[in-house]
């Protein structure tokens, strides 16, 4: 009994590792991440999510991350930052940000 009980703590646990995964991008707000002209800015991006546009996460490669944890995040506005997540979907529950 208590090896099967071993067992399935050790599954459990691995399974809650392997759904959380490093995520690297630019901390930008809702609206300014859809506009060229303002992608990158992080004067826009701390203004912006200051006057509550959510922020998302946007990776070099253009893909933009919605953030169910806003209070996680919010302190990087207009910084590059990587996260560790989990994604569901199109959106992550951030467990920590470096």
């Amino acid at each position: 009994m208590k090896k099967i009980t071993a067992v399935a703590l050790m599954t459990m646990g691995f399974a809650a590792s392997v759904m959380a995964a490093e995520f690297t991008g630019f901390v930008e707000d809702t609206s300014c991440s859809t506009k060229a002209a303002m992608k990158g800015n992080a004067t826009c991006a701390k203004s912006c999510i200051k006057g509550g546009s959510p922020a998302v996460l946007m990776t070099a490669d253009g893909k933009i991350y919605k953030i169910s944890n806003q209070d996680k995040i919010v302190s990087h506005a207009g910084e590059n930052v990587t996260v560790t997540a989990e994604l569901k979907g199109d959106t992550l529950t951030i467990d920590s940000v470096k």
